[in-house]
């Protein structure tokens, strides 16, 4: 992992491991120093003023006086991340520029990096926006939904060991009445001989809709690189009719 900078040999190279001075001297590492950058295998060439604009950012503790620095073979200081993502954050410390392609994947190492108000900058972007606050905020609305999507996952794998598909049931229970009723739909399920693994969703106390959940779940187990597909199953009223529940299906093919 990156520990910071190094100083400068007398014949030129650098010494890794080796804290920059507290004040360099003349022809010394100042702000205005040329630095090469080992970014992931591609090289950078900027100044220690350009990496140090945003102080309080870890690209600025990286090339801090008291820091430490990784290096690679031929005395470059080296980064272990992606250098795809850093030009455009490099482009943005040197001009000002916000970068118009590869914003997620922008936004997460400006994240790493920890430069907050180019961060600001692209969740204000329509990418960042919908994805890391719309519907970030949605999905806050429903307890335990991460947990309860790897318990999908896992139970349908469990099923598809020897089968081509495996099916997963969600049950939506929107209210903590409905969960008083729950049992009941496990009941008619097996009664049915309709059966299989089964998680519920709920209940949460916002006004969600039930449509904007299915696909968020439906988009998140794609993200992992499975398929899926959900459709409707059924809608269950409890005996007293006081109640409906809303079951879907999720299929997963595996070969």
């Amino acid at each position: 992992m990156w520990q910071g900078c190094a100083v400068e040999r007398p014949e030129g190279r650098m010494t890794s491991q080796t804290p920059l001075p507290q004040s360099p001297r003349p022809g010394r590492l100042t702000m205005s120093t040329v630095v090469e950058l080992n970014v992931g295998g591609e090289f950078h060439t900027t100044t220690l003023g350009t990496l140090r604009k945003f102080p309080g950012s870890k690209l600025a503790e990286m090339f801090s006086s008291s820091a430490k620095a990784s290096m690679d073979a031929e005395g470059r200081f080296f980064i272990d991340r992606p250098s795809t993502y850093f030009r455009p954050i490099l482009d943005y410390l040197r001009t000002g520029q916000v970068p118009t392609q590869h914003i997620p994947e922008v936004y997460r190492e400006a994240q790493f990096y920890e430069i907050k108000p180019l961060v600001k900058l692209l969740e204000d972007m329509p990418q960042i926006f919908g994805e890391q606050v719309s519907r970030k905020q949605f999905l806050l609305q429903v307890p335990g939904y991460g947990e309860n999507l790897e318990l999908m996952v896992r139970l349908a794998r469990a099923e598809g060991i020897t089968a081509r598909k495996s099916s997963v049931l969600v049950c939506l229970v929107e209210t903590e009445e409905q969960d008083a009723y729950y049992s009941e739909v496990l009941c008619f399920l097996q009664d049915k001989k309709m059966f299989k693994s089964v998680v519920k969703f709920g209940p949460w106390k916002a006004v969600l809709d039930n449509s904007d959940l299915m696909h968020c779940l439906e988009m998140d187990i794609k993200a992992q690189g499975y398929k899926v597909f959900s459709k409707f199953y059924l809608t269950y009223p409890t005996k007293r009719n006081e109640f409906h529940f809303n079951i879907y299906s999720f299929t997963f093919t595996w070969w």
